[in-house]
């Protein structure tokens, strides 16, 4: 398993929003926008179970993540591999992202919540050498 550099941890601990991409049932790709991080597991972001990233998620355990510097767009990062779902019952990793985007806790649907951990399979990355 690659494993990401530290100037890619550094990227992916920014306030860079992410383009997670699921595999609908039938094969065809969903794509949605979502709050990043990173921690000692790989890339993590967080959601609402039953959404349909959750179910795409839940039948097929791989999920790409493209992350984008809005400022240069000649910066950014894909990872791709399988994924770990964990409850976050207490939404704390909806509040750690919260309070990363947008300087205050998750004020969304607190019912349900998922962390998703992408373990890198693949790590693609341009401007972060």
């Amino acid at each position: 398993m690659p494993g990401l550099t530290e100037q890619q941890r550094t990227f992916l601990s920014e306030t860079h929003f992410g383009v997670v991409t699921t595999l609908r049932a039938d094969g065809s790709p969903h794509s949605t926008v979502v709050w990043v991080d990173v921690d000692a597991d790989g890339v993590w972001f967080n959601t609402m179970a039953g959404r349909t990233k959750s179910d795409n998620m839940e039948r097929d355990a791989r999920a790409a993540l493209l992350v984008l510097d809005e400022n240069d767009p000649h910066r950014w990062i894909a990872v791709d591999g399988p994924i770990e779902i964990v409850p976050d019952p207490t939404v704390a990793d909806a509040d750690r992202l919260a309070y990363k985007y947008d300087g205050k806790p998750f004020g969304g649907i607190r019912d349900r919540r998922i962390t998703v951990r992408i373990r890198p399979a693949h790590i693609t990355a341009f401007g972060l050498d």
